[in-house]
């Protein structure tokens, strides 16, 4: 079964919304762009009960922290969610609700954080340049 989004999706979204979904989310998403639409909107993070393993590596090398959670149907549409993508907490504080998900290893979390794949090899090659050149 395919869903979209709504149709306000883009229009609708914040910075540091959390989308939450279902069952293969991002299953046939090829391309990276599905992935990087939702970084450029602001999506904080992505929580599902499992992904298309493509999308799963576009996003994360996009710096789009994405969760695997089996409990996603305890959190609502509008609930105000916090996740920690390094413990895998996640707090539904509209529903004063505690969840967990399979957290991110320390080398996605390090990647993630300095942006995605890219300006994190750039980082990484500037610092050897750097080493080499002392």
């Amino acid at each position: 079964m395919s869903e979209n989004f709504g149709r306000d999706f883009a229009r609708t979204v914040k910075p540091g919304d959390v989308v939450v979904a279902g069952q293969g989310f991002g299953i046939g998403s090829s391309r990276e762009q599905a992935a990087e639409a939702l970084k450029h909107l602001g999506v904080a993070a992505v929580l599902a009960r499992s992904y298309g393993g493509i999308f799963y590596r576009n996003a994360l090398n996009f710096g789009l922290p994405v969760l695997v959670c089996a409990q996603v149907g305890e959190i609502g549409a509008g609930d105000l969610v916090s996740v920690d993508a390094a413990t895998g907490a996640i707090h539904n504080k509209t529903r004063g609700v505690k969840l967990t998900a399979s957290p991110l290893p320390q080398f996605l979390l390090d990647m993630i954080s300095d942006g995605g794949l890219v300006p994190h090899l750039e980082k990484r090659f500037a610092a050897k340049r750097a080493a080499a050149g002392s």
